[in-house]
């Protein structure tokens, strides 16, 4: 597992999958600003796509975030996009509506970045997030990431077309924050 100040990554147990598909993706909303995809149901019994692991799969490392205290079950994170040629990843996450506001996000990006950075060797490491996700923005600012520009109505959610932040962080700009 690794451990952030708060929070652990651990892999994904099977008696996870129904709590965050629940609490993350059956929420039409919630969903709909998390995937890149239109939201649509996932028949029950069948194996959802966005939460069963393939390990296999060698350009996305799936995490479950438990609390420290306690090992409760607060979310989802995942290195995505992994190009170990370039040694870049994409980081993304989500918390139960329970886990929201309460600085956790701040520690799953740090131990996202720990991973990335000394774990897998990556140089580069980046955040895609909706320009009015203020919580993703905060977590990523306060790890270092440095916004790089603004992707004009790239997004379609639920209606409307929505501007997403690009935010970039490199190992040495890491490397010189405190706590490192």
């Amino acid at each position: 597992m690794l451990r952030g100040n708060k929070v652990g990554l651990r892999a994904r147990y099977e008696e996870d999958i129904p709590v965050l598909r629940t609490e993350l993706y059956d929420d039409v909303v919630n969903g709909a600003r998390a995937e890149g995809r239109p939201w649509r149901p996932i028949t029950p019994g069948s194996k959802d796509p966005r939460l069963v692991v393939d390990d296999n799969d060698q350009g996305s490392v799936p995490f479950s975030v438990v609390e420290l205290d306690g090992g409760t079950l607060i979310g989802t994170a995942n290195l995505w996009g992994i190009d170990n040629h370039n040694r870049t990843a994409h980081i993304g996450l989500g918390l139960l509506p329970s886990a929201r506001g309460k600085r956790y996000g701040t520690d799953v990006v740090a131990a996202l970045c720990h991973y990335g950075f000394v774990v897998r060797g990556m140089r580069r490491l980046q955040i895609e997030t909706l320009a009015d996700n203020h919580a993703m923005l905060r977590s990523a600012e306060r790890n270092g990431f440095v916004r790089e520009g603004v992707l004009r109505s790239s997004a379609w959610v639920l209606g409307e077309f929505m501007d997403e932040v690009l935010l970039g962080l490199l190992v040495e700009d890491w490397k010189r924050q405190p706590g490192a």
